[in-house]
């Protein structure tokens, strides 16, 4: 068994669509980033990487690469897997908490995780997402920003 974090976090700002998980969802402020910033899928790439000992998206996939920008993370995360399938490793679970004061992300959380286990290769249930507020503290709770922490469990593929 092998055990990752992640942990991500963008600004919001006007003019970006706000993606979580593969999910667009309404709102008047998105996510600013290199990529699509979909900071749960960045912060779930982070922890399978992490448990896998290699490195991180930064690494991974540099913001100075221009192959990169406006990518969507769904398909960063299919590159994730394929390395993890080279090393033999293969998904047992992910649990991720998103940290946004607004929108209320429920509703949407069904399809996050639909999107998530598609890619990992894993049954939803094995794909545990958890959104909170932050009480209107910090930068996420006065809406500068959303974060995103996620644990990963990998195990050894033996086939």
């Amino acid at each position: 068994m092998r055990i990752g974090h992640g942990y991500d976090v963008h600004r919001l700002v006007e003019g970006r669509k706000l993606i979580l998980g593969g999910v667009e969802i309404p709102h008047t402020l998105g996510l600013l980033g290199h990529s699509d910033a979909d900071v749960l899928t960045h912060a779930v790439m982070d922890a399978l990487l992490g448990a896998a000992g290699q490195w991180d998206i930064g690494h991974a996939f540099p913001d100075t690469d221009a192959a990169y920008a406006g990518i969507s993370s769904l398909v960063l995360l299919e590159r994730v897997m394929q390395r993890l399938a080279e090393l033999k490793l293969k998904v047992g679970n992910v649990d991720a908490t998103v940290l946004a004061q607004r929108p209320k992300l429920a509703p949407y959380i069904p399809q996050m995780r639909e999107n998530l286990a598609r890619l990992l290769g894993v049954s939803p249930d094995r794909v545990n997402i958890k959104a909170t507020t932050e009480e209107k503290l910090g930068f996420t709770g006065q809406e500068e920003g959303i974060a995103a922490h996620a644990v990963a469990l990998l195990l050894e593929n033996q086939s």
